[in-house]
């Protein structure tokens, strides 16, 4: 069984930073005082539980004009179990809920195919982000409700 469960800044984040330690410091070589860039506090979390057992989570930070997700993050032995897609949902129904119009983030680049399946759309160039090739990707509210409709 999968749950999701919504946090922020002041519940207990043990879980989430437990996946993003793994993937991100530990599997991507991302330096520490990159992945923990002060900004929790401000962003509401997502974590997915299999089965009681922590497996994937994100975040969204509203910065008073744009909703943007971020430190979407899966164990390794978790992937392609769909709750990478899982969070991200969790997470834009948090924002639209809140009435966002569109949601941003910058994704690797490896990852682009996993986003546009969700409904988003690259912009711009590729840039470099901790040592990793990304590209900036939005989604636009009446976009995602299309592709509801098409599945």
């Amino acid at each position: 069984m999968v749950k999701g469960v919504y946090l922020n800044g002041e519940n207990d984040l043990t879980d989430a930073f437990y996946i993003r330690r793994k993937v991100f410091i530990e599997e991507q070589k991302v330096a520490e005082e990159i992945e923990m860039d002060g900004l929790d506090s401000y962003a509401i979390h997502a974590v997915a539980y299999a089965n009681g057992k922590a497996v994937a989570t994100g975040r969204i930070i509203y910065d008073g004009d744009t909703y943007k997700i971020s430190r979407i993050a899966v164990l390794r032995e978790e992937r392609r179990k769909q709750y990478g897609d899982f969070i991200v949902r969790m997470l834009l129904d948090k924002a639209f809920l809140h009435g966002a119009k569109e949601v941003l983030l910058s994704s690797q680049l490896h990852a682009i195919g996993f986003y546009e399946k969700i409904g988003f759309e690259t912009y711009g160039e590729a840039f470099d982000e901790a040592g990793i090739p990304h590209i900036y990707m939005k989604l636009k509210k009446s976009h995602l409700c299309k592709k509801c409709q098409e599945n």
